[in-house]
């Protein structure tokens, strides 16, 4: 069900509540305004005012974000509203809309953007399809209707019907006319039921699929999907589809700034499960501890205020425990102590405090799966270790106190002393899908710092744990990483260590194998270098290759490394061809556009630019680009590749792009609907493509796979190539037919 506020005010902008998020009551601070109050003529209305008023939150990215404020009658509206509009913000299906569901979108956006009179404007068509206003002009005057940028189009002379027809005017599809006639329509104007079976399962279906599970399309069962799209009804009787249905059919299948508690907020209706919150001492009198990015000019916010927006938002878009990373400057006990009531009072029966039963705190016991931990918030923190004696006490305080740091050798055994108070964190279990992630508020160099810690920004200064926050501390126990050898003797997966990403390349580089053996045992964290000064990113794909669980990026920044995150698939395919045939409605601008293709996985498998089209010239509504597909033709572990699709204005502007798994997008023609940099759909934009997905299979072994999936054929290849060698040879026929005998008996042993 979709609801949609409308308005009469001039130029009104309707905006999608697809991507809106979240749906929350405003600040009361807004609502205590005298003067809004007299505006909404709200005092004869019965129950509290802040329980009427809805907030829609939306923005380009997470940082860039704008209010909408609404109030309702009554407080069951506004909470039936909120429901309403965070599921369709939240829903998977809606995400993924077909190209025949977005270009209805725009048709329900034109539809609800008014003038006073009721009409639609026809300027918000030059706005929404084209700055080629000419285009525009003629394919309106080609539908009978007016084209002047002050006039006004009546509702009912707008009808589907009529939009499909000014869609054909506006970004005619030539390519698709030469595909429905290399299909076999040649020169009639439509295909038979068999040819569009043919079609469908030698273009549309997957080849990998068991013909015996997955039987191909029959006849009967393509005419159905005939009357559902085609819209000449005389021809869908006959069996017959026009090119208009062909699309159709088509259609339908698819492949520094100021800091913000908002921001808490969208990372995790993104999907993120672990959020690190830099802690500091507050200043004011009232001893508040506060949140901000280290020794830097962004602003503070309230700790509390951000406790509270996690718990509202911590499991809205995924039942996935979460993890806080405290890293944790509060030097004062009192601060401490709040910090640890806050997250007891407001998270409640969600904060986890015990172990579970199964899974105790003992060496060789592993975590337990996320499965078994959903609904759960989990802290890390400083552990406060009571069982010390009084000579080594302080020496472990100044090991725990440098949990993140990671100066040891690379790969050098430890001594069994080191071994029992430099300890390392484990893991078992795999984490879900998308929780590799966490928010990582810029760490910065502190006062005094020594020039070799820079890379690890603030960590080291972290004040000591007090009992509250201790306790608080179960599973995710973070303890200075010594070697790999020492942690798989000491074997405590209720332990772990944070590497910055200078030092985990450093191990990754020098120990590969012994890094993917830690964290097949253990958890680790991989976080951005202190000198990242403009929160950029780096790479994450080379640290979910070797297994790191958690790998830190910041999330304010949607670069490349946070479009891989947000857009991080499973790829199943070993070989993969891509074609990309045309775009549609690509800029709004009279401007050239190309698109590039790049793989992300094993170093092996990534290539970075393996494919750019030629620039289209000056045409961004219907570009055809005739090159040949793009083939990664062996993929060597495709369960860690990733595929993106961007698309750019002639001066390297970016317009959209989709970083999929190859999975998701069906072999066959389909397209390809953009997104943002925020991974948000955008409603016209999209890419036509033809895919090819296949097991990978050596040239040298290419005969032996075409005899096994096509045998009959196979059998009477090998008859005629006989026959070819006997007539040949000098033999009389006996000796001939003995000849072939062996030969083909001697072939089929071989496959």
């Amino acid at each position: 069900m979709e609801k949609a506020f409308t308005s009469v005010v001039k130029d009104c902008e309707v905006s999608s509540c697809f991507i809106q998020k979240p749906i929350q009551p405003p600040p009361i601070a807004c609502l205590a305004e005298a003067k809004l109050r007299e505006l909404l003529d709200v005092s004869t209305l019965a129950g509290k005012m802040e329980n009427r008023m809805l907030t829609v939150v939306s923005g380009p990215d997470m940082v860039n974000i704008t209010y909408l404020n609404f109030m309702a009658f009554t407080e069951d509206t506004a909470k039936e509203w909120a429901e309403e509009l965070f599921n369709l913000a939240s829903n998977l299906f809606v995400q993924n809309m077909s190209r025949e569901d977005c270009l209805e979108k725009a048709y329900t956006r034109m539809k609800l953007q008014l003038n006073p009179e009721g009409r639609i404007p026809v300027k918000n068509i030059f706005r929404m399809f084209s700055a080629d206003r000419k285009r525009v002009e003629t394919a309106l005057e080609n539908c009978n209707l007016p084209s002047g940028r002050n006039d006004s189009i009546p509702q009912e002379d707008f009808t589907p019907e009529v939009y499909n027809m000014f869609l054909s005017n506006i970004c005619p599809r030539t390519e698709l006319d030469h595909i429905f006639s290399d299909v076999g329509a040649k020169s009639r104007p439509y295909l038979n039921v068999e040819q569009m079976t043919e079609f469908i399962n030698n273009k549309q279906r997957d080849p990998r699929l068991n013909e015996i599970l997955y039987p191909p399309l029959k006849p009967e069962q393509v005419q159905v999907l005939v009357d559902k799209y085609e819209p000449n009804a005389s021809l869908a009787q006959k069996g017959q589809i026009s090119v208009e249905g062909f699309a159709r059919r088509l259609d339908a299948s698819q492949l520094a700034g100021n800091s913000s508690v908002e921001m808490y907020k969208q990372v995790l209706l993104s999907g993120c499960r672990c959020i690190e919150l830099d802690c500091w001492k507050g200043r004011t009198t009232e001893e508040e501890p506060v949140i901000t990015h280290g020794f830097t000019m962004t602003t503070e916010i309230s700790f509390k205020e951000v406790i509270e927006a996690i718990a509202e938002c911590a499991f809205k878009t995924s039942p996935f425990p979460i993890i806080l990373s405290f890293e944790n400057h509060v030097d004062s006990p009192k601060q401490q102590a709040k910090m640890a009531e806050y997250c007891r009072s407001i998270f409640g029966d969600a904060l986890l405090t015990d172990p579970l039963e199964k899974y105790l705190l003992e060496s060789g016991v592993p975590l337990p799966s996320p499965m078994e931990l959903m609904g759960k918030i989990l802290v890390k923190n400083k552990k406060k270790h009571h069982k010390t004696n009084g000579s080594t006490k302080k020496k472990l305080s100044e090991q725990v106190s440098n949990t993140y740091s990671d100066s040891s050798s690379v790969c050098e055994p430890s001594s069994p002393s080191a071994g029992s108070t430099k300890e390392e964190m484990a893991d078992s279990s795999q984490p879900p899908e998308g929780a590799e992630l966490s928010l990582r508020p810029q760490g910065r160099k502190s006062i005094g710092e020594v020039e070799g810690s820079m890379d690890e920004g603030t960590a080291g200064s972290e004040a000591f744990a007090t009992e509250e926050m201790s306790n608080l501390v179960i599973y995710i126990q973070p303890v200075k990483f010594n070697s790999f050898e020492a942690s798989k003797k000491i074997n405590r997966s209720f332990q772990m260590s944070s590497f910055v990403e200078t030092k985990a390349l450093e191990q990754l580089t020098k120990c590969p194998v012994e890094f993917v053996e830690y964290n097949k045992l253990q958890l680790s964290r991989i976080y951005p270098k202190g000198t990242r000064v403009d929160s950029s990113n780096y790479n994450p794909q080379l640290f979910w290759n070797a297994g790191c669980q958690l790998v830190a990026l910041n999330f304010q920044t949607i670069d490349l490394s946070m479009q891989l995150n947000l857009g991080i698939g499973r790829i199943i395919a070993n070989t993969l061809s891509v074609k990309i045939i045309s775009g549609q409605f690509l800029s709004d601008k009279k401007v050239g556009t190309y698109v590039e293709i790049d793989m992300f996985g094993l170093p092996v498998d990534t290539k970075r630019k393996a494919f750019k089209t030629k620039t289209s010239q000056g045409n961004a509504i219907n570009p055809v680009w005739e090159e040949e597909a793009i083939v990664f033709k062996k993929v060597v572990l495709p369960t860690l590749a990733s595929l993106r699709i961007a698309v750019f204005e002639e001066g390297g502007k970016f317009i959209g792009h989709r970083i999929i798994p190859v999975s998701a997008i069906r072999p066959g023609y389909h397209y390809i609907s953009l997104r943002n940099e925020k991974n948000q759909s955008l409603t016209l934009p999209a890419l036509f493509v033809y895919v090819e997905v296949k097991d990978y299979v050596p040239d040298t072994f290419a005969d032996v796979i075409e005899a096994l999936s096509n045998p009959i054929r196979y059998v009477n290849l090998m008859e005629q190539r006989a026959n070819q060698l006997a007539a040949l040879t000098l033999e009389e026929g006996g000796e001939e037919e003995g000849d072939k005998e062996v030969f083909v008996c001697s072939s089929l042993h071989h496959v």
